[in-house]
């Protein structure tokens, strides 16, 4: 499973550290207005960032966070952004719940699209 996905690790990398600033700027580019929507991106993008610079890999900073526990965590984020407007109530916020379960879904298949790990060499 984690040999399959036709995303290379490296792109899903460049592609977090992408996020993350998407994340910190969101809210001052698309005009959310709910303290809890502003507030949960900006802590979002730093926290996507953090893990995206400290696992192990090629585009890290800090080789110190094994890749399981990474692709443990994308999991847990992607369904944490879906469920993020209803839990933090501001789901009456268009923008800021489209934001937030648009990018939920999206980094949720990228985790299912990594490539992880090296592909085996046939023999």
């Amino acid at each position: 499973m984690l040999r399959e996905g036709p995303i290379p690790r490296f792109a899903h990398g460049l592609l977090e550290y992408a996020a993350g600033v998407v994340f910190v700027v969101a809210p001052f580019l698309f005009g959310f207005h709910a303290g809890a929507a502003i507030a949960l991106s900006i802590a979002i993008g730093v926290l996507v960032i953090l893990v995206a610079a400290t696992t192990e890999g090629p585009t890290s900073l800090v080789n110190s966070l094994q890749i399981q526990l990474h692709i443990a965590l994308d999991y847990t984020l992607g369904a944490f952004l879906v469920a993020s407007p209803f839990l933090f109530g501001f789901s009456d916020e268009g923008g800021a719940t489209a934001f937030f379960i648009a990018i939920g879904v999206v980094h949720l298949l990228l985790t299912v699209g990594t490539r992880f790990l090296p592909r085996r060499q046939e023999r």
